[in-house]
Formats: structure tokens, C-alpha cells, sequence
């Protein structure tokens, strides 16, 4: 039996998890403190048709980067990679602050997620190198409290920021705990690593990128600066696909690939990619509209409209640090179904009354929504990661993470087409209540249809064993 003491701050991996803490902080807050700061700063910035790509450009740069770095990972060792994410997270973060247009803070807001692409990922991996698979249970405990106290903190600082400072406030915050964060890695988390020579996959990269760039500018300007049936949209969409294509032909032939391919041949990690696209799709579609929601539909203020939000990123923590009791006694594959019945049950509330602005209502379906997240995401990742070997383990952790961000970045994207679409059609400009009424309504009957797929996915699970999973 594990004891507090073998994985507590007094343990000898003590001052690691700490750091990893640390550094998980930093994505957890960026995840919850912009969005109540969307109305702030398309009022001083202008440009509310681009407010999307301030979401989908962070996460497709994580998403695309999220490969390149676990694969060096599993050949330079983590430190590294996690040590160059901070630092670009940080140099994000203060281009960020001194944007002076909404191209520009989109542009910066690439540099930020590049960085993130590196953070989450190499403190997941990091963790379940060091940790057990009954270790792990509790350290998510750990970990989880830092979503729980981001969760709160995040929507607060965004609120408080935008209302009495200033939005570029919630950028230049990131400052010190970026500083804090490297320090902490640096001095406490240390790895043997032999030298290899290796090759980075640069057509990979290149590839990838390009086209879930052009897929996701499809998908955002249809219907927008161009119709849907235009040239610039099949174009986009047609090249995008053949890119796509093109990446998978590399990655056969590649000495390293960035994304293997086997990653996705065995039905585990297959289905538990799928679940993450889901989660992904559901999680970035609330955070990006439940507040400019009931800021436009309700009148509600910044702070108010983030403390609502925080009932989502409330519940997901809490469910997480339980989710090792549960998928210990009854597996990953039943935790993560349990899971999806309540993400389901708070999805369907939330957009059946989505004509009926109410604040209270939107609170408890977050929450609900919430923990159900919890009991999917963890269980459905640990089961991945502990399916895999050491030098595996970077890639396989890094290819559900991959997913996840693919499927916000995709989501954000095909979400703002249908918020884009409805502001179109009637005339507004964006900040008209009824229009911003039925447009976030449209969004959460996307976000049932995205967690009803994520249902299948998860029922397609195969049941493993957690005694059989590699320490």
C-alpha cells in the first residue's frame, strides 16, 4: 500500500511534484483566464469575427507541436523540452501583454501555445515516469488541485483584470510563474539520459502544420471572407486534405516519425485518441461561449460570467483526484462510461435551456459537465500512457494530448463557423443579446452532438485490466 509519504511533498520526489505543479499552473490558468476577457478586449482591440482565432491559434500551435516535442522527448529526455516550453510560453505571454491589434495578439497568441505544446505534455510524461500506476492515482490528486485552484483563480484574476485594470493584465501574470516554474524544474528534476543520434522529422512537422492550418482557416472564414462554395474554400479544404495525406505518406517512410503511426493501430490508444478529440471538442466549446453568453444574453459582468465558468474547471479536479479510486476498483474503461452519463445529462440541460438564459442554471450544468470530464480524461490517458514502456511513453502521452488539442482547435473552428454563420444571417455585430443568444445556443447543441460521439468512442474502449498495466 502506497503511503502519503511516498508521494507527498516530504517524499524524496517531493520537490518534483512540485515543480511539476508549478508548471502545470501555467497552462491551467491560460486555459480559464481569457475567455472573460473576450468582451474587454474586442472592445479595445475591435475585430469580434477574429475573437476565434485568439482559441484556435493557441491550440492548433500546441496541437501541432505537441508531437514534435514528445518524440524528442523519448530521445533528449524531458527536461529540456519542458524547460524550452516555459520559456516560450513566457516570451508569448509578454508579446501578448503589448499587442496593439487582434492580428497581433493572434499572431502572439501562436508563441504561447507553442510553449504550452511542450509544458502539459512533458509534466504528464514526467509524472508517469516517475510514479506507479497505483502511485499515479494519488498524485492526481496532486495535480488536479492545481486545475481546482486554476479553475477559480484563472476566471477571477480575468474578470478583476478586465474589469478595474486591465486585460493585458492577464497575460503579463503569466510572468512570474513562468520564472518560479523553470527554476523549480531546474533545481529539482533530474534524468539520466544516454546520448543518441537522432532525426527530427522536419517534413512531419511541416506537413501536419500546414494542413490543420488550412483546415482550420476553412473552416473558420467559410461563410465569412468567403463562401462556402467559393474557390478559396474548396481550395483550402482540398489542399488541406491532400496535406493531410501527404503527412501520413511521410510518417511511413520517416527514420523518427513525430506522430507514429502505430500510435493509432492498437484499439487502446485508438479509442482513448478519440475520447481526447472529444474531450477537446466539448471542453473548448464551453469555455470559449458560456461566458460571452451570459455576459451578452443576461448582462452579467465579467467576474460573474468567469466565476460561472469555474464551475466546470471546479468539477473536472475534483472528479480527477477521485477517478484513481474508481478506475482502480472497477476499471478504466466503466470510470470513463460513468463519466460520459454526466457529461451527457449537463450538455443536454445546458442547451435545452439555452433559450432561457439562466445563471444558475448554466452554473450546476458546468459543474455536472465538470466532473464527468474528470472521470473520462484521466482514466482514459493513464490508461494509455501505462500500456507503453519508457520509450514509448513520451510519444503515446504525447498523442493523446495531440488529440485533445486537435479536437478544441477543430471544435473552436467549426463552433465559430456556427456562432459566425448565425451573427451573419441576422446582421449583428456581435454584441446584439438575441443574436449572441441563438448563436450559443446553436454551439451547445454542437457541443451534445460532440459529446455523443465521444460516447461511442468511449464505449468502444477495450476493458483492460489496471493490474495489467506497466508500472
Amino acid at each position: 500500500m502506497t503511503t502519503e509519504i511516498n508521494v507527498g511533498f516530504r517524499s524524496e520526489r517531493g520537490p518534483i511534484l512540485i515543480a511539476l505543479m508549478l508548471s502545470t499552473g501555467l497552462v491551467a490558468i491560460d486555459a480559464t483566464i481569457l475567455a472573460t476577457a473576450v468582451t474587454s478586449i474586442v472592445g479595445d482591440l475591435g475585430g469580434f469575427a477574429l475573437f476565434p482565432w485568439l482559441f484556435s491559434i493557441y491550440l492548433l500551435a500546441q496541437a501541432v507541436s505537441v508531437p514534435v516535442y514528445a518524440k524528442l522527448s523519448d530521445v533528449v529526455g524531458r527536461k529540456p523540452i519542458i524547460i524550452i516550453g516555459i520559456a516560450l510560453f513566457l516570451l508569448g505571454s509578454i508579446l501578448c501583454g503589448l499587442a496593439w491589434s487582434m492580428p497581433a495578439l493572434i499572431a502572439f497568441r501562436a508563441v504561447q501555445g507553442l510553449g504550452a505544446g511542450a509544458v502539459q505534455p512533458m509534466a504528464i510524461t514526467i509524472a508517469g515516469d516517475i510514479y506507479t500506476v497505483p502511485e499515479r492515482a494519488k498524485v492526481q490528486g496532486y495535480l488536479a488541485s492545481v486545475w481546482a485552484i486554476s479553475s477559480v483563480v484563472g476566471p477571477t484574476l480575468g474578470g478583476v483584470f478586465s474589469e478595474f485594470l486591465s486585460w493585458r493584465w492577464i497575460f503579463f501574470v503569466n510572468i512570474p510563474l513562468c520564472i518560479i516554474a523553470g527554476f523549480m524544474i531546474l533545481r529539482a528534476f533530474h534524468e539520466k539520459i544516454e546520448p543518441r543520434a537522432h532525426r527530427v522529422d522536419y517534413l512531419g512537422a511541416v506537413l501536419l502544420t500546414s494542413s490543420l492550418s488550412l483546415l482550420i482557416l476553412a473552416i473558420l472564414q467559410g461563410g465569412q471572407s468567403w463562401a462556402w462554395d467559393s474557390p478559396q474554400s474548396i481550395g483550402a479544404f482540398v489542399v488541406g486534405g491532400l496535406l493531410l495525406g501527404a503527412f501520413g505518406l511521410a510518417e511511413r517512410r520517416a527514420a523518427e516519425p513525430i506522430l507514429p503511426l502505430w500510435v493509432f493501430s492498437r484499439r487502446l490508444l485508438l479509442t482513448t485518441a478519440l475520447i481526447g478529440i472529444g474531450v477537446g471538442a466539448i471542453l473548448i466549446g464551453l469555455t470559449s461561449y458560456v461566458p460571452t453568453y451570459l455576459e451578452g444574453s443576461l448582462g452579467v459582468s465579467p467576474l460573474v460570467a468567469g466565476l460561472a465558468l469555474a464551475a466546470l474547471t471546479i468539477g473536472w479536479p475534483i472528479s480527477a483526484s477521485l477517478s484513481g479510486r474508481f478506475y482502480l476498483r472497477i476499471g478504466f474503461r466503466n470510470t470513463a462510461l460513468i463519466g460520459m452519463v454526466l457529461v451527457m445529462t449537463g450538455a443536454i440541460v445546458l442547451a435545452g435551456f439555452a433559450g432561457e438564459p439562466n445563471l444558475a442554471i448554466v452554473a450546476t450544468s458546468c459543474f455536472l459537465i465538470g466532473l464527468g470530464l474528470g472521470l473520462v480524461a484521466t482514466p482514459s490517458l493513464i490508461a494509455a500512457q501505462s500500456s507503453v514502456q519508457w520509450n514509448e511513453r513520451g510519444v503515446v502521452t504525447g498523442a493523446n494530448l495531440f488529440s485533445r488539442s486537435i479536437g478544441s482547435a477543430v471544435g473552436v473552428a467549426i463552433f465559430g463557423a456556427v456562432a459566425n454563420g448565425i451573427f451573419a444571417a441576422s446582421g449583428g455585430s456581435g454584441t446584439d443579446a438575441a443574436t449572441i443568444e441563438a448563436a450559443s445556443s446553436a454551439v451547445f447543441v454542437a457541443v451534445v452532438i460532440a459529446a455523443s460521439a465521444t460516447v461511442i468512442a468511449t464505449v468502444s474502449m477495450p476493458r483492460t485490466p489496471v493490474q495489467s498495466a506497466r508500472a
